[in-house]
């Protein structure tokens, strides 16, 4: 291997493009916007999701933001407070550190508290009972499904460990003021569990951070954007690449991401040299989101190989679209939450989960068609900046958190 720089999900309702942030009746209650608190000890990078879908873009129309973490940014961002806090501790550790957690947020006097980390969650309770504060709990994985496929786990315990967290969900549901997503499918677990507001936020891209795509060079054949494991499909990836070169067919493949420790790294480079795909496949670790555009770029396809698990069953998977966003077509297993989206932009393929012949058949089908996937990504990109970008869900966050802060 080499180093290259070295039910259903719902469909998402069309946004005009330019669209005012509508607000609602409750916020003119307040005097003020709602102040806003993040606050995670899990993330020493600007996340994704929170930061660069949610929370930039609310403070870009106005609401000023707190944003609580380990993470350290050497660029201002209008309208964002960074507040420095220790990380990298263990979950055990971190529980020992929820008073002092909790001082911080108490100091930053915020509307809504808004927490994603599970680990964050006895200091989220403790604001909320003991402080009435308001609290928004933004459940952006499957976490009760992850339990399953943990690695940590003895497997004899999963199940147990899952309905511990599915139950933990549920309570947070009834205690605190709002729920959020990424996946109707996820929320559907506690949906009519307590009176909290809930919706789902989509992980769509922030069009900012995806800007129009530019003609350049394209050194790579495919590229993987995720986590790098056997459950992620990485190894039906590899198991393509393999039927491909036996076919005459050397497709060059960039895999970007992480692994779950050293070992699960260790894993992947024995398969690769194992396989004799030393010459094909190119590993970049985890980067920037701003980087992300740029990376994906470098590739004619976009892969999503995910296999059929509890977890995969209900999340959409957030790569499609930034493949999409990036003008490239898409290949992914056909499972449930991403269907209907392709139907919708005919920009890609689909293929059974877990066959890597229908995937190598499918890299193929594109490859000698180029014209074809030029099209598809020309689709998947003007989907992008119809449908699936992040501004109506900007919008829907955006009313949710100016009605809990005004709610009584």
């Amino acid at each position: 291997m080499r180093s290259s720089s070295e039910a259903v999900a719902v469909p998402i309702a069309l946004v005009p493009s330019g669209a005012r942030v509508a607000v609602p009746v409750d916020a003119a209650r307040t005097a003020e916007p709602p102040v806003v608190c993040h606050v995670t000890v899990a993330h020493r990078e600007l996340k994704s999701r929170t930061f660069y879908m949610q929370l930039a873009p609310l403070a870009e129309i106005g609401i000023p933001v707190r944003y609580v973490s380990p993470a350290i940014t050497a660029k201002p961002k209008p309208g964002v407070t960074f507040v420095p806090i220790g990380g990298g501790l263990g979950r055990f550790a971190q529980l020992l550190r929820a008073p002092a957690i909790v001082r911080t947020l108490l100091q930053q006097n915020a509307s809504v508290y808004h927490f994603q980390d599970p680990e964050l969650l006895p200091a989220a309770f403790a604001l909320k009972l003991l402080f009435g504060k308001k609290i928004v709990f933004d459940c952006y994985e499957d976490f009760a499904s992850m339990a399953l496929q943990s690695q940590r786990i003895p497997g004899a315990l999963k199940p147990l460990a899952g309905s511990i967290v599915l139950h933990i969900q549920r309570v947070a549901a009834r205690v605190f003021d709002g729920v959020i997503t990424a996946d109707p499918l996820t929320l559907c677990r506690f949906a009519r569990t307590g009176r909290s507001k809930k919706m789902v936020f989509y992980n769509l891209p922030n069009l900012d951070v995806f800007p129009d795509p530019v003609a350049g060079l394209r050194p790579f054949d495919v590229v993987y954007r995720g986590g790098v494991s056997e459950r992620a499909g990485t190894w039906i990836l590899l198991e393509a690449l393999r039927l491909l070169k036996l076919r005459g067919v050397a497709v060059k493949a960039l895999l970007i991401g992480y692994f779950d420790d050293f070992e699960a790294k260790a894993q992947l480079f024995r398969r690769v040299d194992a396989l004799g795909l030393s010459e094909n496949v190119f590993l970049e670790g985890r980067i920037e989101h701003t980087g992300m555009s740029g990376a994906l770029r470098q590739a004619k396809i976009g892969i999503s190989p995910l296999l059929d698990t509890p977890k995969f069953q209900r999340n959409i998977p957030v790569k499609v679209f930034e493949y999409w966003a990036c003008g490239l077509p898409a290949i992914a297993s056909d499972l449930a939450p991403i269907r209907p989206f392709f139907k919708s932009a005919n920009a890609g393929l689909l293929f059974r989960s877990g066959d890597a012949l229908a995937l190598a058949d499918s890299i193929q089908h594109l490859l000698r068609q180029p014209e074809l996937a030029a099209e598809m990504g020309r689709r998947g990109r003007e989907a992008v900046e119809r449908r699936f970008n992040n501004r109506s869900e900007v919008r829907k966050l955006h009313r949710l958190l100016t009605r809990i802060a005004a709610s009584q």
